[in-house]
């Protein structure tokens, strides 16, 4: 039984982006796509596709992003709320990921949003995880 899926998605694509991979495999849900899309819509990841494994569960196929020199995009990955310990900002709170190279994922009122997106609606929410 797995405690934080989340963690292991971000895990997985840390991985992967270390170990040069193109692509990554994961099962399948909405917060893992919409956490997934917002990285994508940042520029973190190439892109994600939903669709169904060969044992009929679905799953999300998440394409990697590198650079020129072969170098991952994303440097680091870090999972900021956990299960057993939440953590929630204000829309004043919301952290700037490495000056704002970075960015933070929240789960807000308004669905998964990036830290920019959160800041321009006016809301704050849940950390999920930083990236840069």
């Amino acid at each position: 039984m797995m405690t934080d899926p989340i963690a292991d998605m971000l895990t997985r694509i840390r991985n992967a982006g270390r170990a040069h991979h193109p692509e990554v495999r994961v099962p399948h849900s909405r917060l893992k796509a919409a956490v997934a899309r917002v990285l994508e819509r940042e520029g973190f990841l190439a892109a994600v596709h939903e669709e169904t494994a060969e044992d009929g569960h679905p799953v999300l196929r998440i394409e990697l992003r590198y650079g020129d020199e072969g170098e991952c995009i994303v440097e680091s990955i870090r999972r900021r709320s956990r299960p057993s310990r939440r953590v929630y900002v204000a829309k004043e709170e919301i952290p700037r990921v490495r000056n704002g190279l970075g960015v933070a994922v929240l789960s807000t009122s308004k669905g998964v949003l990036s830290d920019r997106q959160a800041r321009e609606a006016g809301v704050g929410g849940e950390l999920i995880c930083e990236v840069w």
